[in-house]
């Protein structure tokens, strides 16, 4: 490997350098006199604001101290559901790394999984999904919207320190957690909201449904999932997802259009 990564450096270099020797003198002369032009770019701003002066414990201890925070900002029955977990700011780490990625974080939320199965109706010969199939995520939907944008934030901005370092453990190439959790924020902000009248079609390996149209079954596992939660609780997310975007202080510019 160190062999091939040499070579390709010295391959690199030889093409360089012959570019260099043949181009005429008046042209290096003229680079050499105008001024190198240097691109300023200021370092992002760390999100969430101001944190809580709170003495903060071992990242394997956290789980207690974040079940306090997390109750001050929500006391809706799903949110209920995850804190029974163990493991809290790791899991919360891993499901924002997985949607960054664009895989579904589904595995790691199982107090949230819907408890009802998935249904389809058929409408002219097409196969379509059940409105009904709305109602197994409302809940999910309900958790999100009771969210207040600003209180989100400073909690992150809290609990950052340790959310770093579950970050690290999981040896995310990213310096910060912070662009990974705007990558995640985004992309599903870029998911389509859907109509409700989306065609399916059975999977062709495996069991279950898949989007007969293209532009849709080709968006991640990620957008996939957010898209199965129905047009009202897609709304209700996406809306919460931006407003929470705005209260880290993610710029308005990296955000899709409303």
């Amino acid at each position: 490997m160190w062999i091939a990564v040499v070579l390709l450096a010295a391959a690199v270099l030889g093409v360089g350098y012959f570019r260099y020797v043949r181009r005429p003198r008046q042209a290096a002369q003229a680079q050499a006199a105008a001024p190198a032009a240097t691109a300023v770019q200021e370092p992002a701003r760390p999100l969430g604001g101001q944190a809580e002066p709170i003495a903060l414990p071992p990242l394997d201890a956290s789980d207690a101290l974040v079940r306090t925070l997390v109750r001050e900002i929500s006391d809706r029955p799903a949110v209920a559901a995850w804190l029974t977990t163990r493991g809290l700011i790791r899991n919360f780490t891993v499901v924002v790394t997985n949607i960054a990625e664009g895989a579904t974080p589904a595995r790691h939320l199982d107090p949230l999984a819907p408890t009802s199965p998935f249904r389809v109706v058929e409408a002219q010969g097409t196969l379509e999904a059940d409105p009904r199939n709305a109602s197994r995520y409302a809940r999910i939907a309900d958790a999100v919207d009771s969210v207040d944008p600003a209180a989100a934030a400073k909690l992150y901005a809290t609990l950052k320190p340790r959310i770093e370092e579950a970050h690290r453990d999981l040896g995310n190439p990213e310096p910060t957690f912070d662009r990974t959790l705007e990558r995640a924020i985004v992309h599903l902000l870029e998911t389509p909201t859907p109509t409700g009248a989306e065609a399916l079609v059975p999977q062709t390996k495996g069991i279950g449904y898949a989007f007969a149209a293209p532009q849709l079954e080709d968006l991640s596992a990620a957008q996939k999932q957010l898209l199965r939660m129905g047009p009202a609780s897609v709304r209700i997310v996406k809306a919460k997802l931006r407003a929470i975007a705005e209260a880290l202080g993610i710029p308005s510019a990296h955000l899709p259009a409303r």
